[in-house]
């Protein structure tokens, strides 16, 4: 079992930067790792993923050259820091872990975390 906790959400305005981070917790920290996002009214979608070595990264076209996703399996902490902040970037978002290869796909995640929130204004 693997329990995710993520911080650092919050109200930013719209330019401005954000960086998220996931606590894992339990089994050893092996596993991918994933960004996903929800807002309201919307289907959760992906947003970046890291493979366990933290040598293979991918992107939601949305946010490529924006976000940068990271990992220090010493601290089994998962990073996501967003720069250039748009409104629509504004969600709840989750982290998430998948024993096994890295991969964009939202149900091959086996474990989440309940989300932190971020608020863009424009």
């Amino acid at each position: 079992q693997v329990q995710l906790v993520e911080s650092g959400g919050g109200l930013v305005q719209a330019g401005g930067s954000l960086r998220l981070s996931c606590a894992a917790s339990g089994r050893t920290f092996t596993y991918a790792m994933g960004w996903f996002r929800q807002a309201p009214g919307k289907e959760r979608e992906f947003v970046a993923a890291i493979s366990w070595s933290g040598g293979s990264t991918y992107y939601a076209d949305s946010v490529k050259g924006r976000f940068t996703i990271s990992r220090d399996n010493a601290k089994n902490t998962v990073y996501l820091q967003m720069y250039s902040l748009k409104p629509e970037d504004a969600a709840v978002y989750y982290c998430a872990a998948r024993v096994g290869v890295v991969t964009p796909n939202l149900g091959a995640y086996n474990y989440w975390g309940q989300g932190t929130q971020v608020t863009v204004s424009s």
